[in-house]
């Protein structure tokens, strides 16, 4: 089948970007709001090898902020977001862990990862993923605070340091007074994959080096599908 979405990236990407963001190997952690909708925002701006984790099945309640569709409803949200950003996108390399994160398999699932982003609800699964790559040399997009609705300047970014970005207001967790909505939720899903872009595209193409995939060796050839 002819990949439309693949033929139109150059018009927004160099050969020299493409190739680059081609080769960037991400890890979402959690498939909700924050992770189904940056994961639709880093295909669209052309990644194609993820990893991705979430052992949830699709809720009626997960429609008001979360990518997928009443007919998705209890799927696996891991089958459910292959399907969606395949539909964008046939060429994308997706390897799905339809597990509960812990410190057992973490390193396994994401140690391979060039990126990794942050987008647990559980507060325990948030904390064990920052522990674990907040220092790794990787890059790790995380969020604190999106709930509510209103003043959605409040969602920020905030830079801890070069490799290790927070997003939110760092106050409006989710709770039964602040409910989690579709804008705030997808801004700020957003300003995670714009993190991830601006770091690919700028920090490591500045800093002159080259993905190094955990050690792992990547078939080039078979690893980028150019239009």
């Amino acid at each position: 089948m002819d990949n439309v979405f693949q033929k139109i990236l150059p018009n927004y990407f160099s050969p020299d970007e493409l190739t680059t963001i081609r080769l960037v190997k991400i890890g979402i952690a959690g498939l909700g709001g924050l992770g189904s909708n940056c994961a639709m925002n880093l295909v669209r701006c052309g990644f194609t090898r993820f990893v991705a984790v979430d052992f949830d099945s699709v809720e009626a309640t997960n429609l008001n902020r979360q990518a997928y569709f009443p007919e998705h409803i209890g799927r696996l949200k891991t089958d459910c977001l292959v399907e969606l950003l395949r539909t964008l996108n046939p060429a994308i390399v997706i390897e799905m862990h339809a597990v509960r994160i812990d410190s057992t398999n973490v390193q396994a699932i994401f140690g391979e990862c060039d990126v990794i982003i942050e987008a647990f609800d559980h507060p325990e699964c948030k904390a064990l993923l920052i522990q674990t790559f907040m220092n790794s040399g990787k890059l790790l997009v995380s969020v604190s605070g999106l709930a509510g609705y209103g003043s959605s300047d409040r969602i920020v970014t905030r830079k801890i340091h070069d490799r290790f970005f927070l997003i939110g207001d760092s106050v409006s967790a989710v709770s039964e007074r602040l409910k989690p909505y579709a804008p705030c939720v997808a801004i700020a899903a957003a300003k995670q994959a714009d993190v991830v872009l601006d770091w690919v595209l700028n920090t490591m193409r500045k800093e002159g080096k080259s993905f190094a995939f955990a050690a792992s060796s990547v078939d080039r050839k078979t690893a980028l599908p150019h239009p």
